[in-house]
């Protein structure tokens, strides 16, 4: 089976393609070649690596006929923002693959009006983040059951791994919100701190993508939901990841308005994004069509990138105990 990955370099990427190459799929790496995987793997020799710039390619209309021209049973699509951008691939590649795998977002659902959110409930998604998404799910869904496309999607929580930024317990990606519970010092979190957070180790958004192909006959026309077993709130994070640098968590509940103070506006901006949807998903479909078993909690795959964080990136020098 040859499987193209658009995207393939990116954090699913990194683990998906290794996981594929070793079940015995032959791979096709597509992605503009400005970056490696997060992390070497010796899978990646065999692999083919194709560079193509989507935006440039899309722009003279060729992206989706030069992906056709790889000849792919399977495509999966990892970074699609626009239903045009999933349009122009899709009309390409009709009749000619057996499956093609989207990557949405848990950000289609918008905020949820029972918890853990299914993939029935309804979706009522705000910013052009959200409601794109929605727009290329709705798209690729009507083509799949319709039987012109056998289409599927796959919806990630915030994803973490050793490598890259994660959303912190004050819902953005500011590093001194880690350094202040390593240190013992106060921490100030919004609304009592009981928003949630739901993250996904990246190896588990593998496990799940990879699942959609081995069950075929029950992911075609489906959406599913890539989480961990159970959200976070922001308190209980914190709480945890301050036990893990030897410390307990000195917290401050604030209004939002008094939150704000000192805050940078993109910090401001992800946490309001993060704290209005509170996600909190459920993966029984998953686990019931396509086996799914999340090998990670969602404070797992945290610590792992802390851990990560600690010895190589902006994080270095904290230690176990809150020192530097």
């Amino acid at each position: 089976m040859k499987t193209v990955i658009i995207g393939a370099t990116g954090h699913i990427g990194t683990y998906l393609v290794p996981r594929l190459v070793e079940a015995g799929i032959e791979v096709i790496a597509v992605s503009r070649g400005h970056r490696a995987p997060y992390h070497a793997h010796g899978a990646w020799q065999w692999v083919e690596r194709v560079e193509i710039d989507r935006e440039a390619a899309e722009e003279e209309g060729s992206f989706g006929t030069q992906i056709a021209r790889l000849e792919p049973d399977v495509v999966i699509d990892l970074i699609s923002y626009a239903k045009d951008s999933t349009a122009q691939l899709v009309e390409a590649l009709e009749g000619r693959v057996q499956q093609f795998i989207h990557c949405g977002t848990i950000w289609t659902y918008g905020y949820s009006e029972a918890v853990p959110t299914t993939e029935a409930d309804g979706k009522r998604p705000w910013g052009d983040y959200g409601v794109q998404k929605k727009e290329i799910e709705d798209y690729l869904m009507d083509k799949a059951r319709r039987g012109n496309f056998p289409a599927a999607v796959f919806h990630p929580g915030h994803i973490v791994g050793p490598g890259w930024g994660f959303i912190n317990p004050a819902a953005n990606r500011d590093p001194e919100v880690i350094r202040k519970l390593a240190s013992g010092a106060e921490l100030d979190l919004p609304h009592f701190g009981l928003a949630t957070l739901h993250h996904i180790h990246a190896a588990d958004v593998a496990q799940l993508c990879h699942g959609m192909m081995t069950h075929w006959g029950q992911a075609v026309g489906e959406s599913f939901n890539a989480v961990s077993e159970r959200a976070i709130t922001l308190r209980g994070y914190a709480d945890a990841v301050a036990r893990w640098f030897g410390k307990e968590a000195n917290l401050k509940f604030v209004d939002w308005q008094q939150w704000q103070e000192g805050k940078s506006a993109e910090d401001i901006r992800l946490t309001d994004d993060h704290i209005s949807h509170s996600p909190s998903h459920s993966i029984e479909k998953a686990k019931r069509l396509l086996e799914y078993r999340p090998r990670y909690t969602s404070l797992e795959a945290i610590y792992e990138a802390l851990d990560w964080d600690t010895k190589y990136g902006e994080l270095q020098g904290l230690e176990l105990g809150g020192t530097c």
